[in-house]
């Protein structure tokens, strides 16, 4: 999971709020406009959201251990499938 938050907010670890990318989703999750989320909007959110935000980022993390998987061939060349 922290593989995943630092990239998410690589070249703004310091400044998250400042983050184009970041700003994006939660302009488009939050239907904030980007140019207003300042430090305190950023934090409030992230607090709001925290549960939410927690569950992407598992989710974000299980999707790049499985690519990572796949491409090391650990999956005997065969196509990702789901793991019922």
């Amino acid at each position: 999971m922290l593989t995943v938050l630092w990239r998410l907010t690589r070249g703004y670890r310091l400044q998250p709020w400042c983050s184009p990318y970041l700003r994006w989703r939660i302009e488009t999750y939050q239907g904030w406009p980007a140019g207003e989320i300042t430090f305190g909007r950023f934090w409030g959110f992230v607090w709001h959201e925290r549960r939410n935000l927690m569950r992407y980022i598992r989710w974000a993390a299980e999707t790049e251990r499985g690519i990572r998987k796949q491409e090391s061939g650990a999956s005997g060349g065969a196509l990702l499938t789901p793991d019922f």
